[in-house]
């Protein structure tokens, strides 16, 4: 391995700069971080417990130095397509190595129909070309109706085949990185753990150590019988597995996905993210040490400084994983969302654009008479401009009281002078949206405002319920605007006072024979 402190700033110069910063040769090594008292449960038996975050590669999954080795040694010039079946981050991590070390950029993943629709984005996301397959998502490496064998009939000058499940550069990645990586980072290492899926990461760590410091006692870890975490594979599942696998591990500790998904929810919170995989592998290691002291046998792995330093692999991210921690670990892991019945409702965009300021009146909807016809009253100048109305949300009461000129009442349900802002209050929000939504769906109220008036300003009592509603009209192809502050910003800027009158009816519009100042400053 190159010298780790080739390039102790993560800097990456030049035209092949994305080279460098995928090949581990060029890099710092990943992290190794210990994990806090808390976080380890036999702080006080002289146990130090390190994740190796294998996340922090650019590709961030223990599957990018597989990746990198296997395409290294066999891509050629006549190579165009690379087709794996993998359940993902293989392929994922093939995906980006092939275009940025190669300039190959049709990536090709064959994988399970029983795959989530998560992961199944992701990789569309990653610009992968899929095709599933039915019967077992781990199918057996020479099952001839799975899909790994498919992708290894596809194989000719011009299409590579890695084949994760056979190729020794797999497992060889680790001998090459990951092993003399730790072992630099930690050479008091006395544990080793990681999972065992296609067996090439604990074969390649098992075989490095056995050779280089061959007292390290190394933990493979299997998915517990009948259940699945992502990734690692059963103990049953084992058996057709080529790798030398049985030869790189001293024990095997079988883990269940609720732990799995448990410990890595609390990793991820102490700063530590990772996926279910890595918290499976945590898991593996803590009982493991578990039987050991309750054996009396911890001393048997116990270094010359007195202390049991051991290391396990976090492979993941957990992002792809959200829907499966809800699934597993139940609600009360989680805290409850607020007003979640917000979700439902209020679902369509706004934009300040379309709340307007009450000098709008004058500018887009109202034409004023000549200065020498303008009577006493403003208002009572004006009149509203074709194609456009203005409709009017208040009680009908209220709307009989004072309004605009040719504004049409739309009463609401939800809404009277009393009731509290929309935003102020979730239960006003819903009521209204679901209110106003019905309204607008109604083919008998939007559509005239489509043909007869294109241009509709709404108006309620101080402006927030005209804004909701202007939000569902527009998401129903309307072009509306709602005036902002509503009647109460009318009155605020002199439209409305006291013993004025508008159009015949009692109001409190001030008499004024010109556009107040307010409102030629806005």
């Amino acid at each position: 391995m190159a010298d780790v402190n080739i390039n102790e700033l993560n800097v990456y110069f030049g035209p092949d700069s994305l080279k460098k910063y995928f090949n581990p040769d060029s890099q710092p090594p990943l992290p190794l971080v210990e994990l806090p008292e808390h976080l380890n449960p036999f702080y006080k038996d002289g146990v130090r417990i390190y994740a190796k975050l294998m996340t922090v590669h650019p590709a961030n999954n223990v599957k990018a130095m597989p990746a990198m080795n296997m395409l290294e040694s066999a891509v050629t010039p006549q190579t165009k397509t690379i087709i794996e079946y993998s359940s993902g981050s293989t392929v994922i991590s093939m995906s980006m190595i092939a275009r940025v070390m190669h300039g190959i950029n049709d990536t090709r993943a064959f994988l399970s129909n029983k795959t989530s629709s998560a992961k199944l984005r992701l990789m569309q996301f990653f610009g992968l070309n899929i095709t599933l397959f039915g019967g077992p998502s781990q199918p057996e490496p020479y099952d001839e109706r799975g899909g790994i064998q498919s992708a290894r009939r596809m194989a000719s000058s011009t299409i590579l085949n890695p084949n994760q499940y056979e190729n020794d550069a797999n497992w060889g990645s680790h001998i090459r990185w990951t092993g003399p990586q730790i072992l630099k980072q930690l050479p008091e290492i006395n544990v080793l753990c990681a999972g065992m899926g296609t067996s090439g990461t604990m074969t390649g760590l098992g075989t490095y150590f056995k050779q280089a410091k061959p007292d390290v006692y190394r933990l493979g870890v299997c998915t517990a019988a009948g259940d699945r975490v992502p990734g690692p594979r059963s103990f049953a599942l084992m058996a057709p597995v080529e790798f030398p696998w049985k030869a790189a591990v001293d024990a095997i500790e079988e883990v269940g996905s609720e732990d799995s998904f448990s410990w890595s929810l609390e990793l991820c919170r102490e700063g530590i993210v990772c996926g279910p995989s890595s918290g499976f592998n945590l898991k593996g290691l803590l009982q493991m040490l578990e039987k050991r002291k309750a054996a009396g046998a911890l001393d048997e792995i116990r270094g010359s400084d007195g202390e049991i330093h051991c290391v396990f692999l976090c492979c993941d991210l957990p992002y792809q994983y959200i829907g499966e921690y809800f699934e597993k670990l139940g609600v009360e892991k989680f805290h409850p969302i607020q007003n979640e019945q917000l979700t439902k409702v209020d679902l369509h965009r706004y934009d300040e654009s379309w709340e307007r300021s009450p000098v709008v009146l004058f500018t887009h909807f109202y034409e004023t008479l000549s200065s020498a016809a303008m009577p006493q009253s403003l208002l009572n100048s004006l009149s509203l401009r074709p194609q456009c109305c203005v409709l009017d949300l208040r009680t009908a009461v209220d709307f009989s009281t004072w309004h605009l000129p040719g504004s049409v009442n739309l009463p609401l349900q939800t809404l009277d002078s009393h009731t509290p802002k929309p935003f102020s209050d979730p239960t006003v929000l819903e009521a209204q949206w679901r209110e106003l939504e019905a309204l607008f769906t109604d083919p008998g109220v939007v559509a005239p405002l489509h043909v007869h008036h294109p241009h509709v300003l709404v108006i309620c009592y101080n402006g927030d319920t005209a804004r909701v509603a202007t939000s569902v009209l527009r998401a129903k192809g309307v072009e509306a605007d709602s005036l902002r502050g509503g009647y109460k910003a009318l009155h605020d800027h002199g439209l409305w006072g006291e013993s004025s009158s508008c159009a015949g009816v009692t109001n409190n519009a001030a008499s004024t024979t010109a556009i107040p100042v307010s409102l030629q400053s806005n």
